[in-house]
């Protein structure tokens, strides 16, 4: 009751014009982003940071959160018109939603994804409503070496989750840990790892270093493909025929409480929710052999777990301080640009603002609904756009937002030299997310980790003492241990065949 209480409350300083009109431009911005190819939502939203650096820490917040589930709707219409998904999250709608395009249905296609997509996202937030509260109480019992194992548990489970080999994702996590160092220290107020720039005395800004990571790096590889212009089918008419809503119904609500549940588990990246919402559906289906040769279902289930799950991720980022995925990471980011630190604290010291954000993931799924229906036909033409022209306006456009957030030319340098870095990383298989978490998370662990043996007089038993701060340590060893095993088994089964 009290969790509905505040969430009316955050509805009624939400419903503010300029609030909303920050969640329509946030909910535009990101279907535009997950309809252009090669961008993503975590590109897009790392990118689009400088834009709300001129609002205020509510306004900056509620566009950024419409940016990302908009962008993870956006990717379906490409998915459904081209058959080439806008982010990884929507390739397997390309299954079946491709081929209603080629029937003529590609109408019906996209009028059930956003249909699912406004259900999914729904539930998940009335979802975060609910865990807030308790989720929050919980952590904010915990003390520095419960914060520190906390953390170590989430960046275990991205940094085991983020690619096919853990070594890689470690060595990803180790630079950003190292990086984490430069600046002043925390508890000593000396400077390390500056090298005489005071521009690195508060370390590295994380602006410049995820639009570098996520931003220049999609641009470098996208130019690497050498992308042109994109023409897409006609879309036809939206309409749902009462068989086409009756076989989306259920999927439709699987859909839902699988996103919603994997959502929760940081580190599982959104393809999964939608892989599995598609296995799903095809395991329970009385007709199996209409998958991949335009089912609805196949595209109702997993379009809904895709938002669902976006929606889910948001619980861990909240609640507890820990993002769920790139994009969250870079939430995170954006979350620290306006001295705000997401977890427990967030709720207790700034209520007004997180339910304000809370209640504007409702309004933005319905703004996200009533503006892709009418406007897919204005989408679709936005894929004509000859990829050259469209690089070199996200090109000036990043190199401007960095520039306009501290009105320094060494931000730019660093952009630049972490696009090489992400590009380098591509090549070698190394995922980025591991080293931004780290980047962000580094400080608020090193914090844990020496305030707890401030605590103990030096001695490192005080984790083991700890029953709550043992259980997390050894859920991360778990998993990385689970994690490498698996990937052992793998490599085995590859060598023997």
């Amino acid at each position: 009751m009290e969790s509905l209480e505040l969430l009316l409350g955050g509805l009624v300083h939400v419903a503010q014009p300029s609030y909303l009109l920050y969640a329509f431009i946030g909910c535009a911005l990101g279907t535009l982003i997950g309809v252009l190819p090669g961008i993503g939502p975590a590109a897009g939203t790392a990118i689009l940071i400088p834009v709300t650096s001129a609002l205020d820490p509510t306004g900056s917040i509620i566009m950024l959160a419409a940016i990302y589930y908009g962008a993870m709707y956006g990717g379906t219409i490409t998915s459904v018109l081209i058959n080439t998904p806008g982010e990884a999250a929507s390739a397997v709608t390309c299954l079946d939603g491709y081929e209603m395009a080629k029937q003529g249905r590609a109408g019906p296609a996209l009028a059930v994804a956003a249909i699912g997509s406004f259900i999914g996202g729904i539930v998940s937030t009335l979802g975060l409503v609910l865990l807030a509260l308790p989720l929050t109480r919980l952590a904010l019992t915990f003390g520095p070496p419960e914060i520190f194992a906390l953390l170590v548990v989430g960046l275990s489970m991205v940094t085991a989750l983020a690619s096919r080999s853990v070594v890689r994702a470690m060595i990803a996590a180790l630079i950003g840990l190292l990086l984490a160092q430069v600046g002043v220290d925390p508890v000593m107020g000396m400077d390390r790892f500056t090298f005489g720039r005071l521009e690195l005395l508060d370390g590295f800004n994380i602006i410049p270093v995820v639009m570098g990571l996520f931003g220049i790096t999609e641009i470098l590889t996208n130019a690497e493909r050498k992308a042109g212009a994109i023409f897409a089918p006609s879309v036809g008419s939206l309409y749902l025929r009462k068989e086409d809503a009756r076989a989306s119904a259920m999927p439709i609500a699987r859909g839902t409480v699988i996103g919603f549940v994997l959502g929760l588990v940081p580190g599982l990246g959104s393809m999964i929710p939608t892989f599995l919402s598609y296995a799903v559906e095809r395991r329970v289906s009385k007709t199996p052999e209409r998958f991949g040769k335009g089912a609805i279902e196949g595209v109702a289930g997993p379009e809904t777990a895709n938002n669902a799950y976006a929606n889910a991720a948001l619980i861990p980022l909240f609640t507890l301080g820990i993002p769920a995925s790139p994009t969250t990471a870079v939430l995170m980011g954006a979350f620290m640009v306006n001295g705000l630190v997401p977890g427990p604290s967030l709720f207790v010291d700034h209520a007004a603002f997180v339910w304000a954000v809370i209640a504007s993931l409702l309004v933005g799924n319905v703004i996200l609904l009533i503006l892709n229906l009418p406007l897919i036909p204005f989408w679709v033409r936005m894929l004509r756009i000859p990829y050259p022209i469209l690089v070199t306006i996200i090109l000036c456009f990043c190199v401007i937002g960095v520039y306009s957030v501290n009105n320094n030319a060494f931000d730019i340098g660093v952009m630049l030299a972490f696009g090489i870095v992400g590009y380098l990383f591509k090549k070698l298989d190394i995922p980025a997310a591991p080293l931004v978490l780290t980047l962000i998370l580094g400080p608020l662990m090193e914090r844990g980790l020496r305030q707890s043996l401030e605590m103990s007089g030096g001695a490192f038993g005080i984790f083991l003492e700890r029953p709550l701060t043992l259980g997390l340590l050894s859920v991360a060893a778990v998993v990385l241990l689970s994690s490498s095993l698996r990937i052992f088994r793998t490599v085995k089964a590859d060598s023997e065949v």
